[in-house]
């Protein structure tokens, strides 16, 4: 197989895209990519990404807001002093989404189960364990900054590549399914 006006020998990647095309669609098969074991795997769509993302911070601000809630009326009852109260309600930014990742361990979260993906290992698409805290962490607090530097990024240099290497990837588990029972690994 040859890639089309090139000449080329198509790739494993570029052939397994074209064979998926019948079972998964058009749309989907371009997003076909490999894990660093060589494994095939279906990336989520963009719309999917942003949507679990939304939910999962829109469950972030609740905690927090529970948390500052909570901590209004032990201050109440107690009488926190200013600085205990106002460093117990910034500790809650950190605490809710470590606490949050603790469900996460499978890579499903409420925002993943609700838009049907899922977050794996991007060198074997197993599951993330124990750092999911440390995800969540950095899904629901920092990707905020992240998504700012990377604006500022794009509008300096041209070119919307974030330095360092990607450790976790949003998977289409169901697409992904399909591709595996089509006999495409």
């Amino acid at each position: 197989m040859t890639v089309r006006a090139t000449g080329r020998p198509s790739t494993r990647l570029e052939a397994a895209q074209a064979h998926a095309e019948h079972v998964l669609g058009v749309r989907k098969a371009k997003r076909i990519a490999t894990f660093g074991n060589g494994g095939l795997y279906v990336r989520a769509g963009t719309g999917a990404q942003i949507m679990a993302w939304l939910v999962d911070f829109t469950v972030f601000l609740f905690g927090v807001g529970a948390g500052v809630v909570a901590l209004s009326l032990v201050d109440r009852a107690v009488t926190l002093s200013d600085n205990l109260a106002a460093g117990a309600s910034l500790s809650l930014l950190v605490v809710v989404p470590v606490l949050y990742g603790l469900c996460y361990g499978n890579g499903r979260a409420l925002g993943g189960v609700l838009t049907g993906t899922q977050l794996v290992r991007v060198k074997d698409g197993g599951r993330i364990g124990l750092k999911a805290c440390w995800a969540m962490l950095v899904r629901t607090l920092l990707m905020p900054v992240l998504v700012v530097v990377l604006l500022v990024t794009a509008f300096s240099t041209g070119s919307s590549d974030a330095p360092g290497s990607l450790v976790r990837t949003t998977i289409d588990p169901d697409a992904t399914r399909r591709l595996h029972e089509a006999g495409i690994r």
